[in-house]
């Protein structure tokens, strides 16, 4: 293998020179692959000739070694000249590598005919965003006016009910008993009335006779027909029949009296037998059942909560120094966050409480809203209330790229090229949205891009 190499590596300075003028265009990976085989190669033959000589010196003569070990340094020196000038020139390579910088390849040179609109600002109607909720318009709690036991619950939350239907039921026989017993009273008054009126009418009798006899011994008394002992008797029987009839004209005022008390007991009762049924006021649904079978329910206890069917509305708490924007009859815009897709509502003031609350300085309002399917009480809701006016950057919402978390537009520049640049967004008004940043006024950018529109096409604005 000695032989080979030295055969190989005679000529150094021929080889030197061929390959310093093969490495002028060799890559640097395949130089340092080269300078790592040099490496190995000085490695394995430094091994080789450690172990040769060590093992044959004895055997062979003292001439043959010393050629043998003049051979193998001159080829460990060749290749360490060549480690050596590899090195140098991947070193030289690398400083003369040059790194152009990237560019990007041009763009395509076809022409898009599109609508180009030039970034204006605009006056605009300044909103105060309100927080408000989705009320129903009518909404009532029923509870129980009597006491009794829960015998039946023949609604639940969710249920449509009509006016008049039977939704709890409770155990009527208290009242019931009451109800007899205001009917007994009034059946004894009425047969104490049949008495005094019967007592009245003897009394008036007799006050009618004692009148008659008065009359007679006071016509005889002045003929002196009559002595005056006699006609003082008269006299006094006569005032104590008047008496009597007076008398009984108040008893039979008072048992009339006890018969009209007995009869609004009667009455009473038979209002607390209706009240054992709770029927439905109106057409509505049930939102809240608050009680069940078996339960007692006391005068107060509530049981159900119901909602007119017919409408929504939003009501929502408004700063005093905003209250002047608005006033009854003004149409509001109303959306729903949580609902995607659905349109904004447009509603109309209703209400507008007279005085602001003294913590928050601000005024309840209530705007009615039109019916839908949709809406649901407790929803949450922004109302938009225009509060001024305020100049604003705008461009149509078609303008706008989203591509992934970036939100972008096509400017097109004093070439007519489109270059594609972000920018930041604010509010929503209709088809606008407004700008806040990376679009000036005076911009001229594409209104609708179409699909086949990329960076670096040139735009042809249509008419």
């Amino acid at each position: 293998m000695t032989a080979v190499l030295v055969i190989v590596l005679q000529n150094t300075e021929s080889v030197e020179t061929r390959l310093l003028f093969m490495t002028a265009t060799m890559p640097r990976a395949a130089l340092l692959a080269i300078i790592m085989l040099i490496g190995v190669l000085i490695g394995i033959l430094t091994t080789l000739g450690l172990s040769g000589g060590k093992s044959d010196n004895k055997q062979e003569p003292k001439s043959c070694q010393l050629s043998e070990e003049k051979g193998d340094s001159m080829v460990t020196k060749s290749l360490l000249k060549l480690f050596i000038l590899f090195g140098i020139l991947l070193f030289l390579t690398g400083c003369n590598d040059k790194i152009e910088p990237g560019t990007t390849g041009a763009g395509p040179s076809s022409t898009v005919n599109t609508a180009v609109a030039v970034a204006v600002i605009s006056n605009q109607p300044f909103v105060y965003e309100a927080l408000g909720t989705i009320t129903a318009r009518d909404s009532t709690t029923l509870s129980g006016k009597i006491m009794g036991v829960v015998k039946a619950v023949n609604v639940k939350e969710g249920d449509p009910v009509r006016k008049g239907d039977i939704l709890v039921v409770l155990d009527e026989r208290q009242v019931a008993a009451g109800l007899r017993q205001s009917e007994a009273g009034l059946d004894e008054a009425g047969k104490a009335e049949t008495a005094a009126v019967s007592a009245r009418n003897a009394a008036r009798a007799g006050a009618e006779l004692a009148q008659a006899t008065y009359s007679r011994y006071q016509k005889l008394y002045k003929e002196e027909s009559a002595t005056r002992q006699e006609f003082e008797e008269v006299e006094a029987r006569h005032r104590q029949a008047k008496a009597a009839l007076s008398q009984a004209e108040a008893i039979v005022a008072a048992a009339r009296s006890r018969v009209q008390q007995a009869q609004a007991g009667v009455s009473g009762a038979s209002l607390y037998k209706k009240d054992a049924t709770i029927l439905a006021p109106y057409d509505g649904v049930v939102t809240a059942k608050l009680i069940n079978v078996g339960d007692l329910a006391s005068p107060g206890t509530l049981l159900l909560t119901l909602e007119k069917t017919g409408g929504f509305q939003a009501e929502l708490v408004l700063p005093e120094h905003h209250i002047q924007a608005i006033q009854i009859g003004q149409t509001i815009d109303i959306s729903i966050p949580d609902q995607e897709g659905m349109p904004q509502i447009t509603g109309t003031v209703q209400t507008i409480a007279p005085a602001a609350d003294l913590r928050s300085r601000s005024f309840l309002v209530k705007i009615r809203l039109p019916q839908t399917e949709i809406l649901r009480s407790g929803m949450f809701a922004r109302v938009s209330i225009p509060v001024g006016e305020d100049g604003m950057l705008l461009i149509p919402e078609s303008a706008q790229i989203v591509e992934g978390q970036l939100t972008g537009y096509f400017m097109v520049d004093d070439a007519a090229i489109a270059r594609f640049r972000l920018m930041r967004t604010g509010r929503h008004f209709k088809d606008q949205i407004e700008i806040i940043s990376g679009l000036k006024p005076g911009t001229r950018y594409v209104v609708s891009p179409p699909a086949e529109l990329k960076d670096g096409m040139k735009v042809k604005a249509a008419s």
